[in-house]
């Protein structure tokens, strides 16, 4: 589903402006790395303020990531498809059950995917349970990564979105994978990614 639902000339303009951007702010950022994992088939999960950087750290993966339906999210749809992520179209409104069942499929298949578990609306940094269910569904662990940025201008708005700036240094952290079992509670396992989540954003770099 990596065809466009939208499109106008503005569309093509700002996600290209976006990723040549976004490919610029990451080739000049000094990055450190921690625990690194070598496991292909995992969820990703970082906070919804990270979503920028996290773009170009988990860049060319073939990781598929579930994208608003809307005319809005055209624009992050073909901003991910740029730095090589598959993305499924859905919302809580419109597709959701269809776009969940997608997720699963492909991570039935060793696909790997990407969520910003307090996304899309929040609550800022409160885990959503999405991303537990995908991981019970699918078998797969949900690896926690946190991102500190010495550069960047932070917006006001539900997440206080930080939007990187070049020529800075980032510190991106692993967390060990969590495994969410079928008789797990959902409940329990969002709150235990939420806790290591919280634990690896990094307070310095």
């Amino acid at each position: 589903m990596n065809e466009p639902i939208h499109s106008s000339p503005l569309h093509s303009l700002v996600s290209t402006l976006g990723y040549l951007y976004i490919s610029f702010t990451g080739a000049t950022t000094r990055i450190r790395t921690q625990n690194q994992p070598q496991v292909p088939n995992v969820i990703y999960a970082s906070w919804h303020s990270h979503l920028a950087f996290m773009l170009y750290v988990l860049r060319g993966k073939d990781i598929s990531g579930l994208v608003s339906r809307s005319k809005d999210g055209e624009y992050a749809a073909r901003l991910l498809r740029k730095f090589g992520f598959n993305t499924v179209r859905g919302s809580t409104s419109r597709g959701a059950a269809q776009s969940v069942m997608e997720l699963i499929d492909r991570g039935r298949l060793g696909l790997p995917l990407a969520i910003t578990p307090d996304g899309p609306k929040g609550p800022r940094r409160k885990v959503q349970q999405g991303v537990v269910y995908l991981a019970q569904k699918t078998g797969m662990g949900i690896l926690p990564v946190g991102v500190r940025l010495s550069n960047k201008i932070t917006f006001n708005s539900w997440d206080n979105f930080e939007f990187p700036l070049p020529f800075g240094k980032a510190a991106v952290i692993y967390g060990a994978p969590i495994k969410v079992a079928e008789n797990d509670r959902l409940e329990t396992k969002a709150a235990e990614l939420e806790e290591a989540l919280n634990a690896i954003t990094p307070s310095s770099i």
